[in-house]
Parts: C-alpha cells; structure tokens; sequence
C-alpha cells in the first residue's frame, strides 16, 4: 500500500471518529457559527483571538517541554564552565566535559560535621535543598550573616586533583548584595586557608559598580590572600579603598569595590559565613588534618 493511500486510510478513520464524537460535534457546530459571522462581529473577533491563543499556548508548551533536555545540559555545561575558571583550568578551546572529567572531583558534605556523605552528587542541587524544609537548616538572625535565610545541610564540593593529590578546593558560597543574592566559587589551596580565586557566576549587582564582582582585574586580586587568621578568625574580607600591601594584615584584605559599598559588605559578608562555622569550617579542618 503506498504512503498516499495509507494517509487516506487514516483519515477516513479519524473523521469517522470524530463523526461520533458528541464534543467534537458541537465544535464544528460552533465554528461554523462563527465562521458564518462578518468580519465586524465582536463574536468572531474573540472567538479568534481567544483560538489564536490557544494554538500559541500549546506551540509554547510543546516547545519547552522539547527544549527541557537542552537547556538542562546548557546549565550543567555552563556551571563546569564557572568551575573550570575558577580552577584556573578554563583555557581558549579547552573542551569542557573532557577537562572536568579529568580534573574535577565532585563530592557530597554535610556542612555541619565537615563529613563526605553519600548521595547522588550528579543530580543533588544545592539551591534546591536550600529551599526544602526537609534538606535546609533554618538560619537565626545572629547566624544569618549572609541574609541568607536558610542553609542546604549537604553541600557539593569540588577537589582538583592531580591524579590522587588534592590541588585545590572550590567551594559553592552565596550571599546578599545590594540587589542580589550573588551566587559564586571560592577556590583555596590544597591547605584550606590561601585563595586561589573568586567566581560569581550568578548576580544581579549594578552594572559598572557592584556588578564588578565578575571584573577579571578585580578578581586577581583575591590570589594569595589568607582566610584565617593565628587565633582560626576568618579575617578575610573587602575593605574602603586599595589595599596597602606593605602593612601588616594586608594578607587578609582585598580592595572594596569602588562607588558599591553595600556589595563590598554583602561580599566580606558571605565570606566570612562560608568560611565560618556555620559554614565550610569544620570541613576545611579535615582537610587540614589529612594533608
């Protein structure tokens, strides 16, 4: 049977269908109805407008759902990318997957013990579980540094290794802003205490001031800098103007963000609650002690 009169066949059985059909019936009753109006009837003109938007809906759903695939693998793609830079590892045409893969260790913490747990470290999202009264620790106002209101219990965690040697650690931080709660990567040393890098690759800062945050020129100035000090204080954190290098503490400062003073504290902020002991503190002892 050719491919013509098969169509056929199976329109016959459709109109057949539909000609039982009592619903169907009175659509076609109705449309021809409509149809039948002039142009000039307010009738006709939003029964249209209102089917036009009907096809459109479903147009839209269709094609989010047929998208959802590629989107969640742009996302994926785009978070190795932010960690890969912050690494230091993100080159002009490094092949994403393939550098993460061979570079990159994923892991699962409970923020509280500093503990590696187990869990699907693919799937879990961290943002998420910050969200879920099942997975979050509520923060009190003297806990809640960041304004972040509430803190996922599990964290992932990425290591850098060079085959079985730990090169760095990056950690998930997030907190408040001006505008925003910027989300980012704070890279450190394979010691839990110097900084590699800072990345913020979710923020909504004001262009040109707190938005700076994602400057490169900016962000250099975070390598080398300490994040505790001899008593175990976190002391790391932006101050006014530029730092003095040749005074004593300058290992702890980094420049504050010129014309954006509230990120600047939204920024010290968040890094003090990450690397405190509500934060990644407990973790970063363990590593310590391993190392």
């Amino acid at each position: 049977m050719s491919n013509e009169k098969k169509t056929c066949k199976y329109a016959e059985k459709l109109n057949e269908k539909l000609a039982g059909c009592e619903h169907y019936q009175k659509f076609a009753k109705y449309r021809d109805h409509i149809l039948s109006l002039g142009n000039d009837s307010l009738e006709k003109t939003i029964a249209i407008a209102l089917s036009l938007c009907f096809v459109c809906a479903i147009l839209v759903s269709i094609a989010a759902v047929a998208l959802r695939p590629l989107q969640i693998e742009n996302k994926a793609m785009d978070m190795k990318k932010n960690i890969l830079d912050v690494a230091g590892l993100l080159q002009e045409g490094t092949d994403i997957h393939e550098a993460f893969a061979e570079k990159i260790e994923a892991k699962l913490v409970d923020v509280a013990t500093g503990d590696y747990v187990d869990g699907d470290v693919i799937a879990y999202d961290q943002r998420k579980a910050a969200k879920d009264s099942a997975q979050n620790v509520v923060l009190t106002k003297a806990q809640d540094l960041a304004s972040i209101r509430t803190r996922a219990k599990i964290a992932k965690v990425y290591l850098v290794k060079d085959g079985e040697t730990v090169k760095s650690i990056i950690l998930p931080v997030h907190g408040y802003g001006l505008w925003s709660t910027m989300y980012g990567f704070l890279a450190l040393d394979a010691d839990g205490q110097t900084v590699q890098s800072i990345n913020f690759y979710d923020q909504g800062e004001t262009p040109g001031l707190g938005a700076e945050v994602v400057n490169p020129n900016w962000r250099a100035l975070w390598k080398g800098k300490k994040v505790y000090d001899e008593s175990g204080n976190v002391s790391l954190g932006l101050i006014k103007g530029i730092v003095d290098n040749s005074k004593a503490g300058s290992e702890f400062q980094v420049d504050g963000l010129a014309g954006a003073t509230l990120t600047s504290v939204g920024v010290t902020n968040l890094v003090k609650y990450w690397m405190s002991q509500e934060g990644f503190a407990a973790y970063l002892a363990k590593i310590r002690t391993k190392g």
